[in-house]
């Protein structure tokens, strides 16, 4: 029986195939609760932070947390340790529990317990709960009198708990640090106690005077007990103190280096240095030039590797900051320092061919960062010095398949990148020393090199042609296991063929990609490789792949999906045949176009699943369709010039109406449709952009060149067409290419200031409409298509994923059936919030804030039409509320004076740490059913009865006269 309840409450609680809501849920778990045996017990309690997650809403938490209370009020030390883990774990949703009173009250009985394990427990849950009870009075008594105890578990309990008070309440640590002073200095103390107590002390920041004295004791106990590991907790106090305090930071860095340079004992050197990188990592503008020296000095006098490799880290972190130009900027009459101001560069000339790797690594990258940002001529020689200690990494790095290896590979690698970006014409040798080590490397230095030569290439496509031999010959003789990093090494060679034959792939360079595809690899590597293709633009070759792979899937949506992208590299495939001043075969070629796209549409919807909508894609494709049509309705309005031209009184017309642009017929009317449509198509857009918070930078620049494209050919339109007189060219100006990040934008920006050229040139020169102006728009249209589309990281993967999910109160049980609200009264509603993430949270943009909007739209009157006051009759507010432990709140309130059924919108968007509002919905709506109230309708139903019997009175009196 009790197998069978056990069984039952397992499976019915929600962890099993069923779903529940949050009421059964925690119902089924409140069972598990009230269960005799403590087994069962024990599992309930451990199930809540799951339920959390699931259901993040304070009316569950608040519910959940009271009974886990009850649980910790009368259960064993054992529940009570399960609660405290509970209460751990879902700490950021604390600040949900709304009887936060009685939680406490239930908790805080347990301090009286005769038990010290008790008290323990429940001083660690005080501790873990001080965020929502900083200064509760009753629990910092409760701490300090536990700190006195003889029970060793109740003390350590009582100092976590005063560490956690002491972060949060200014109070308590002002109220603390003497009673920790004097513990810490008292002969009673043991040793193991004392290390305990001195970690307290970094939360004792909150304000200046507090900061200093936490600082002098400090300072007494580093000189007043010199045992090693004294010395360790208090300097490592100390460090955090002043990181958390900020003015005590230079004062900090100086003290860690005297002790650097002046304690013989390697532990607290090392202790010391991992501080000294805390500091250079968290504020390396306070760091001066004599800081840099001192370190240096150390580095160059140690005879210890492990050390010299803790400080040359430290100095690298420094070198890729502000740090190092401050380093370099000689100051006047400060000869002798900007003298020894190169130990820097000697040290790192020193280290870049150290027998240790990580030394060496260190080395290579302080002289790279310095060759990036210091740009004087008597640093010119640190460039070659940077590339040869950057080659023989390289050579050495290339042959060993260890993890260390392969992390200073890494760190070598970067540094080529970061070279060769800041100084171009070093790149010619870094690619030659890339391409000849390619051959004999290790397949996972091969994958990381060729990311290296992509990137590369990226960057400075002059030096893609020079490659493609080297790549093909590596490409022809990879061994033919499918290892998994045979298969990674496939996808990256094939990634940097398709970056460095920036225009379209020769059949040989085809034949070869296929040939190995069919010998070593599996279907996974060959869809990666294709995705690959669709982004650099090579269809033709992406479509051949796909089209192998339709067969060779497990479900009938990646079936879909898979002939979807199918469709669209043909369709984009069809493109590629257009010619300049053919525009009838343009026509032909969009049509076909279209007809695969629209293939390709049909099987893209068909793909999609509640689960994963695909609504960017669908978005981004549905806008791609309807730019083609336009296009093709834009070259079909040019050649109507041809067809229909001007009748003969075109001009009289034009002079009775006085509009000008009649001279030129009916072209005129069928332009100004034309931009407005490429104007529309600029809006969805941007709209497309907005509602995309989760994609990489390189896809949403995708969007935005689209964009700009649409923006370009109305601007035509209107500048050749419309109003060739107030056409302004300068703000359409290309800011020159000095950030392109792909030969995509390249292209499209080399495009676009071409257009903007020849539209320039004939403004000045012609009047509108000659078959010149029609040409120019004509040839800017095909030129734009015959740029091959980039299908985007964020089209195919999604590496962030960010949603929101809203609770409104009041709500209705049933979502069709309005809430009842008096006229004369205001709504109050409530809106929360949260915000859900997926592995990778704030991978590319973090929320700073949410902007929610409430408007409300009266759906149908009541029968009855009264005169009533407008003002007050409609609803539209906003406000940004700032997320807290990805949980927000906030209440409107809404006046409903008008009788009837009313529809209330709540949509949530987004704003980023940069300002940037993103529309990333959702979108809630309920109903409200606004009533007259009944003092109201009392008085109205008076007034229409003395109306009546007045108006019978008059007639009465009326028929009296005869």
């Amino acid at each position: 029986m009790a197998g069978g309840g056990g069984k039952s409450f397992l499976a019915e609680a929600g962890y099993g195939e069923q779903e529940l809501d949050a009421n059964s849920a925690l119902m089924e778990l409140d069972k598990g609760l009230r269960s005799g045996k403590l087994g069962e017990q024990c599992e309930a309690v451990v199930r809540f932070p799951r339920l959390f997650q699931k259901y993040p809403f304070p009316i569950l938490i608040n519910s959940a947390f009271l009974k886990l209370a009850d649980v910790f009020r009368v259960g064993n030390n054992f529940l009570r340790l399960c609660v405290l883990k509970v209460t751990q774990q879902s700490e950021k949703h604390l600040e949900k529990i709304l009887n936060v009173d009685e939680f406490v009250k239930r908790v805080f009985s347990v301090i009286h317990s005769n038990d010290p394990v008790a008290r323990a427990i429940t001083l660690r849950m005080l501790g873990s709960m001080a965020s929502i009870i900083p200064e509760r009075k009753n629990a910092h008594h409760s701490i300090r009198q536990s700190l006195d105890s003889h029970d060793n578990v109740e003390v350590e309990a009582a100092i976590f708990a005063a560490a956690n008070f002491s972060a949060q309440s200014k109070d308590f640590a002002a109220g603390i640090c003497n009673k920790i002073s004097e513990m810490i200095q008292g002969l009673a103390t043991p040793v193991d106690l004392k290390l305990k107590l001195i970690p307290i002390l970094q939360h004792m920041h909150h304000d200046a005077s507090l900061a200093s004295s936490s600082r002098q004791l400090l300072q007494q106990l580093v000189t007043s007990y010199p045992s090693t590991k004294m010395v360790i907790v208090t300097l490592h106090t100390f460090t955090l103190l002043a990181a958390s305090s900020l003015v005590d930071i230079p004062k900090q860095v100086q003290l860690l280096l005297r002790y650097l340079k002046n304690d013989p004992r390697k532990a607290v050197k090392r202790l010391a240095i991992q501080d000294l990188k805390l500091l250079a990592n968290k504020t390396p503008h306070t760091w001066t030039r004599e800081n840099i020296q001192a370190l240096c000095e150390s580095a160059l006098h140690t005879p210890y590797d492990s050390l010299k490799l803790g400080m040359l880290s430290v100095l690298s972190t420094l070198s890729g900051t502000i740090a190092i130009k401050q380093y370099f900027s000689s100051a006047p009459g400060t000869a002798a320092t900007t003298a020894k101001a190169f130990d820097l560069v000697k040290l790192a000339q020193e280290c870049c061919y150290h027998n240790n790797r990580g030394i060496a690594a260190h080395g290579v990258r302080i002289l790279t960062n310095i060759s990036a940002s210091c740009q004087e001529k008597d640093l010119l020689p640190l460039e070659q010095d940077a590339v040869f200690g950057l080659e023989s990494l390289l050579v050495l790095c290339s042959q060993d398949g260890s993890p260390g290896a392969q992390a200073t590979l890494k760190i070598t690698l970067t540094c080529m990148v970061k070279l060769v970006k800041s100084r171009p014409h070093l790149s010619q040798s870094v690619v030659e020393s890339l391409l000849t080590q390619l051959h004999s490397a290790q397949d996972a230095a091969r994958i990381l090199m060729c990311h290296c030569l992509a990137a590369i290439a990226m960057q400075l496509p002059i030096l893609a042609d020079g490659m493609l031999g080297d790549l093909m010959d590596l490409y022809k003789v990879i061994g033919r296991s499918a290892t998994d990093k045979k298969q990674e090494l496939l996808v990256s060679l094939a990634t940097v063929i398709f970056v460095s034959s920036q225009k379209a792939l020769s059949s040989e360079i085809k034949t070869v990609i296929k040939q190995q595809l069919e010998n070593a690899s599996n279907g996974w590597t060959a869809y990666r490789i294709a995705r690959q293709a669709s982004r650099m633009g090579n269809h033709d070759m992406a479509r051949e792949l796909y089209q192998s792979l339709l067969t060779q899937v497990a479900s009938e949506h990646f079936y879909f999906w898979l002939n979807s992208l199918k469709e669209f590299s043909h369709a984009e495939q069809c493109l590629t045949g257009l010619q300049e001043d053919n525009y009838s075969s343009a026509l032909s070629c969009i049509a076909e176009a279209l007809k695969s796209y629209h293939k390709g549409i049909a099987s893209l919807t068909a793909a999609s699943t509640p689960l994963n909508p695909l609504s960017f894609q669908c978005g981004f494709v549905k806008l791609r369709i309807d730019l083609l049509q336009a296009f093709s309705q834009l070259i079909c309005t040019c050649n109507s010039l041809k067809t229909s031209p001007p009748p003969a009184i075109a001009t009289t017309i034009a002079m009775t109406s006085g509009n000008d642009l009649q001279r030129c017929g009916r072209i005129s009317n069928q332009m100004k449709l034309s931009m407005e449509e490429f104007r529309n198509l600029a809006a969805r857009y941007g709209d497309l952009y907005q509602s995309s918070f989760d994609a990489d930078s390189a896809t949403l620049r995708n969007v935005e060149l689209q964009q700009q494209s649409c923006l370009l050919i109305s601007h035509a339109i209107e500048a050749l067409i419309l109003d060739p007189e107030s056409a302004n060219f300068q703000e359409y100006t290309s800011n020159g290419t000095a950030h392109v990040e792909s030969e995509y934008e390249r292209r499209m920006m080399s495009v676009f200031n071409r257009v903007l050229e020849e539209v320039e040139s004939l403004n000045r020169k012609y009047a509108p409409v000659s078959y010149l102006h029609t040409a120019c728009l004509c040839s800017a249209v095909i030129a734009l298509l015959k740029v091959p589309l980039s299908f985007q990281r964020y089209f195919f993967q999604k590496l962030q994923s960010t949603s929101i999910k809203l609770a409104l109160s009041p709500s209705p049980r049933n979502p069709a059936e309005p809430i009842a609200v008096q006229n004369n009264q205001q709504l109050a509603l409530k809106v929360e919030g949260v915000v859900q993430h997926g592995s990778k949270p704030g991978l590319f943009r973090k929320i700073q804030s949410v902007c929610l909007n409430v408007s409300s739209v009266l759906q149908s009157k009541s029968g009855q039409d009264y005169k009533i006051p407008i003002d007050n009759m409609s609803n539209e507010m906003e406000q940004r509320v700032e997320p807290h432990n990805d949980y927000f709140s906030t209440q409107f309130l809404l006046n409903f004076v008008i009788l009837g059924t009313h529809n209330i919108t709540v949509e949530s968007s987004v704003i980023d740490s940069n300002g940037i509002v993103w529309k990333t919905g959702p979108k809630t709506t309920i109903f409200v059913k606004s009533l007259e109230d009944p003092y109201s309708q009392q008085v109205r139903l008076q007034q229409q009865q003395g109306q009546s019997s007045s108006q019978q009175q008059q007639q009465r009196t009326a028929y009296s006269r005869f």
